[in-house]
């Protein structure tokens, strides 16, 4: 099979385009054909560091079709297209190849929706779920009506993660606040199904906010706390939260204590990776959940953009995540993707 690896001798900047063998799964597992593989920020910032096995396979998030099971998993699997989550988390087989392994719990059933959806869901839509569902106020499972009468704020909203928080939140009829930087990203917030969407350059956050939610926002879904915290604890209703998954803009944050304490508000760190088990595992259902009654979108129409490149230019993907390309960027890993 064709790969994308990277090794502990080699300079980890390299991405090498390999031939190995198709790997066999054990007990447990499932062999995926993957047709496309989604890119996230994360996939490049881990090539800083060796990779424990010696080679690695990059890519957490992709879509495809079981091809084989391992022992004690059911066989009525093999045919079916699934959406593959942390592929790469502390194993070497990654998305950005044409096969990968992974545990059968981590292979959900996709239904008849595109492969393009499946890959955008794991990292992104997951994390989104976790800033969703981990505050006083909200519950712990997303499904349609549960954020009814309860309004989100989402810092960033023409961002991956900012883009699947607001769908998630309006496939739970949250009402919805976006900021974000521009027309152009407005436009892209306004089209995920953002209810209200404020220019921060232009507009003051905290005057508009209030203006939507005099009492304040249920939750803030967070990706710069070191640039938004003065705002963010402005617009924080009684026993609100703000729910923290990127460090855009600086890597500490200050709170003020007393502000904080009166309404008994909430700073929640979120790494998708090491979130608790249960509410992993609720995050997925859910996450299946919405995908399959129509909830989630993907492309210039749910404002997130799809860029795709062909495996051999895997390098070329991950820079433009790097560079904070605006919208999905996606990775065609094999044929299978011409049934997307």
């Amino acid at each position: 099979m064709k790969a994308i690896v990277y090794e502990r001798n080699g300079d980890p900047s390299v991405l090498d385009l390999v031939d190995r063998p198709v790997p066999e799964p054990d007990a447990g597992e499932v062999l995926v054909r993957m047709a496309v593989s989604g890119v996230n920020p994360t996939d490049w910032k881990s090539r800083r560091n060796a990779p424990p096995n010696g080679w690695q396979i990059p890519g957490q998030d992709g879509a495809g079709v079981v091809e084989a099971v391992g022992e004690g998993v059911d066989p009525d699997l093999i045919g079916e297209r699934v959406w593959v989550w942390e592929a790469a988390w502390q194993r070497p087989w990654g998305t950005t190849a044409e096969y990968t392994l992974v545990p059968v719990r981590q292979a959900v059933r996709l239904g008849p929706a595109p492969f393009e959806l499946g890959a955008a869901l794991g990292i992104p839509f997951l994390t989104a779920h976790r800033c969703l569902t981990a505050g006083e106020f909200m519950p712990d499972t997303l499904r349609a009506g549960a954020l009814a009468d309860h309004t989100v704020l989402v810092q960033g909203g023409a961002g991956a993660v900012g883009n699947a928080a607001i769908q998630l939140a309006r496939w739970a009829d949250a009402t919805v606040i976006a900021t974000v930087s521009s027309a152009e990203k407005a436009q892209l917030a306004a089209s995920a199904g953002a209810s209200f969407v404020i220019n921060y350059r232009e507009q003051d956050v905290v005057e508009e906010v209030h203006k939507i939610a005099p009492d304040g926002v249920h939750t803030i879904v967070e990706v710069s706390p070191a640039r938004n915290a003065s705002v963010d604890v402005r617009v924080l209703r009684h026993g609100g939260a703000v729910c923290m998954y990127a460090d855009n803009g600086g890597d500490e944050v200050s709170i003020p204590i007393r502000a904080m304490m009166a309404p008994n508000a909430r700073w929640q760190f979120v790494l998708v990776y090491t979130e608790p088990k249960a509410a992993k595992a609720q995050g997925v259902k859910d996450v299946a959940a919405a995908a399959s009654q129509g909830g989630i979108r993907v492309g210039a129409d749910a404002g997130l953009p799809l860029h795709y490149y062909p495996l051999a230019e895997a390098a070329a993907a991950h820079q433009a995540v790097e560079d904070s390309t605006v919208g999905k960027v996606l990775i065609t890993t094999s044929d299978a993707s011409s049934g997307r």
